[in-house]
């Protein structure tokens, strides 16, 4: 089996593709929503937390308190960084436990935002970026997430940019209204079906 990452930029349409290989029988991890359930569900992971932010960490209900978590990351780098050091663990090991009960697929994706920034790439066979123009990002992050552009470019400017995410992808699928999506993923899911059975 070949583990094959997926990633781009925000409002890149990440999601979108992956449900096009989910209809051809590839299993797809969501790091990021696998992230947020581990948060509440892992039990060692949800004590490191509160070690180290505290126990407004997480509501009465057991739930994460997701407005002071952001409160105390957002503008703190360390902080930021912190709370990667205790998560993505937690992720890598849940992946590694996922990739072997899947094992049987000739490959399985592994869907992330910020693959390459924390280094999840390296875990991988093969990358895939999906790339949209800037302006297309905008607006589908805009209207997704009803936030204003400022908001969005301030996320933006958290991310690597899709000029270097370019660069280090074996794979490129193209989601700019231009080329034509369900073939570019057709021509990827049989070169790596080649590779696995290769």
């Amino acid at each position: 089996m070949i583990s094959v990452g997926i990633t781009g930029g925000i409002g890149s349409g990440k999601t979108t593709v992956c449900r096009f290989f989910e209809l051809l029988n590839v299993p797809v991890y969501y790091a990021d929503l696998r992230a947020k359930a581990l948060m509440i569900e892992n039990q060692s992971l949800v004590t490191a937390i509160q070690n180290k932010f505290g126990k407004s960490a997480y509501l009465d209900n057991g739930q994460l308190n997701r407005a002071y978590l952001a409160d105390v990351v957002f503008n703190n780098d360390e902080a930021l960084q912190q709370l990667n050091a205790l998560v993505h663990p937690a992720v890598f090991q849940d992946t590694a436990e996922w990739m072997q009960r899947n094992a049987q697929h000739p490959y399985v994706l592994y869907e992330a935002a910020i693959m390459f920034e924390s280094g999840s790439y390296k875990m991988l066979n093969k990358v895939i970026a999906v790339y949209s123009p800037e302006n297309m990002r905008i607006k589908r992050v805009m209207d997704r997430d009803q936030v204003s552009e400022t908001d969005v470019r301030n996320r933006m400017a958290k991310q690597m940019s899709e000029e270097e995410k370019l660069k280090l992808a074996d794979f490129v699928i193209y989601n700019d209204l231009q080329r034509p999506l369900i073939s570019q993923i057709l021509k990827i899911h049989k070169e790596l079906i080649e590779l696995s059975n290769s």
